[in-house]
C-alpha cells in the first residue's frame, strides 16, 4: 500500500475553510499575522512540593537553554519566563507532523506562604529546572500574662 501525501488544505473540512476565509477579510488583516504551528504559545509543566523548610518547584524545559530562562520572586509570586527557539528551520521539506511548540513562555505561581527571596536557588539539569524557595520563619507565638490589680 502506497503512502499518499496530502496537503493540509485537502484534509481540512470545507466549512472550516469558509471560517478561515472570514479571517482573511480586510477587518482581520490588521490583526497580527497568524503564527506557524511550531510557534504557538506554550507553557512548561510545573510541579510544586512543600517540604519542612522550603518549597521545591520543578519545571519541564526541554530544548531551552539556561541563558534563555529568567526567574523572579516578588510579593510571594514565583515567575518563570524564557524562550525555546527553533533549532533549525526546514525550507525544502514539508512537515508531516509538528507537535512541539516554540517561542516565549511565562508562568507565574502564587506561593502558599512567604519565602526568603534572597536565598532562592535554581538548578538546571537535563531539561529540568529545579527551584528551591526557603520558607520565611513564622514569628513564634508568645504567651502574654495578664496582671490582675
Amino acid at each position: 500500500m502506497a503512502i499518499v501525501r496530502r496537503e493540509p488544505w485537502e484534509i481540512v473540512p470545507r466549512w472550516w475553510r469558509e471560517v478561515e476565509r472570514w479571517f482573511d477579510e480586510p477587518f482581520f488583516r490588521s490583526l497580527p499575522a497568524r503564527r506557524r504551528p511550531y510557534e504557538m504559545a506554550w507553557a512548561p509543566a510545573i510541579d510544586m512540593v512543600e517540604k519542612k523548610d522550603s518549597y521545591v518547584v520543578t519545571a519541564d524545559l526541554p530544548g531551552v537553554k539556561k541563558e534563555d530562562i529568567k526567574i523572579s520572586v516578588k510579593d510571594d509570586i514565583l515567575t518563570i519566563q524564557g524562550e525555546r527557539k527553533v533549532e533549525e528551520e526546514v525550507k525544502e521539506a514539508n512537515y508531516y507532523c509538528c507537535e512541539r511548540s516554540y517561542g516565549a513562555f511565562h508562568r507565574s505561581i502564587e506561593l502558599p506562604s512567604s519565602v526568603k527571596e534572597k536565598e532562592v536557588k535554581a538548578e538546571f539539569k537535563d531539561g529540568l529546572l529545579y527551584i528551591t524557595l526557603p520558607k520565611e520563619e513564622k514569628p513564634t507565638e508568645k504567651a502574654i500574662t495578664i496582671e490582675v490589680k
